[in-house]
């Protein structure tokens, strides 16, 4: 699979025992959400399998849909992928008793999962970008012990040798599934108290988390996010993005996405100079999570190739701290204000 000639991404990297995986578009064949689904998992299986991976060995999955109301539409075809409906056999006429079968092996669960609308380019209703190991590899999908079956297609929690990946929290009741509505105050809450239930069911706590993403349903909401967020990582806060985003439910105005490391955690470059409750950068073990960026809107007002040379530089310098360069960085997520 090669890139169209203006694009400055491959397919995949394969880096320290993962697999990442850009965001993936459907073909133009592909028309509506059920047909544009399945089209980027076809295409997203064959990256798995020529980079030594498979479906069952996705870890996390980000999904960016053009419409919330694809969303009901989307979940049914996604999970045909993890759960696939088999044919009805005929009826055959009785047979004489045969001796017992050995169990099929169980079919892997769902990678975790973060869901949220953005704008695509052209035709594309959705894009799937996701991070696998390969195969072989240790990958478990956890669950505490006291929640409910969780009713989508998807694992609260993948946890792999060193790491764990969540999917998008949003304010429910793990117990019960039911949505706890209120302001972002509360829905954050929430969502990092059944974070830290996560945490504990992994075997891990809150000073493991290595990289946050916050997804806010409206930008008026972030400093009143930021103060429920920093009572929980108030020292070697993750590094993070955040991001104004539409989300699958309106009772929803906040969804968080968390990756925690069982290895010893380093600050990098030290806690953003704005005094919020994130790091410029977290080491731990070989790998390096940074913060968003970005550039320099007074010097480069309206200029987005100006802004993000900013921001190159700002992660040049931070990487240089920990020993690296930019020919070091295996995933990048963009946040664009104007798709134009």
């Amino acid at each position: 699979m090669q890139n169209p000639p203006d694009v400055v991404y491959r397919p995949a990297v394969v880096a320290g025992g993962y697999i990442y995986m850009s965001g993936i578009k459907p073909d133009a064949a592909a028309e509506d959400i059920t047909a544009q689904t399945r089209s980027v998992f076809s295409q997203l299986k064959t990256i798995l399998e020529a980079n030594g991976s498979s479906i069952g060995q996705l870890c996390s999955v980000q999904v960016s849909l053009k419409s919330a109301s694809d969303f009901a539409a989307m979940n049914a075809a996604y999970a045909e992928v993890f759960n696939p409906t088999l044919p009805a056999l005929p009826a055959l006429p009785a047979l004489p008793a045969l001796p017992a079968l050995p169990a099929l092996p169980a079919r892997p669960a769902p990678p975790a999962r973060t869901t949220f609308v953005s704008w695509l380019i052209g035709t594309s209703l959705i894009e799937i970008s996701a991070v696998a190991v390969p195969n072989g590899a240790y990958r478990e999908a956890m669950q505490p012990a006291s929640w409910g079956k969780n009713p989508r297609p998807y694992s609260y929690i993948i946890k792999t040798d060193d790491l764990v990946f969540f999917s998008g929290l949003v304010s429910r009741r793990g117990t019960d599934d039911a949505p706890v509505k209120g302001n972002v105050k509360l829905q954050t809450q929430t969502i990092l108290d059944n974070a830290g239930t996560l945490l504990e069911t992994a075997g891990l706590t809150y000073d493991n988390v290595v990289a946050a993403r916050v997804y806010l349903t409206s930008p008026y909401d972030f400093q009143d996010m930021n103060e429920t967020y920093a009572a929980y990582f108030s020292k070697a806060a993750p590094a993070r993005a955040t991001a104004v985003v539409d989300l699958m439910s309106t009772d929803s105005t906040v969804e968080v996405a968390l990756i925690a490391s069982r290895q010893p955690k380093t600050v990098i470059g030290g806690q953003a100079a704005n005094g919020l409750p994130v790091s410029l950068a977290i080491q731990a073990g070989p790998r390096v999570w940074l913060s968003a960026v970005m550039g320099d809107t007074d010097k480069h007002p309206k200029d987005v190739a100006g802004q993000a040379r900013d921001a190159f530089e700002h992660l040049r310098a931070t990487l240089a701290l920990a020993g690296l360069s930019l020919a070091d960085i295996v995933e990048t997520t963009f946040y664009l204000r104007d798709p134009f």
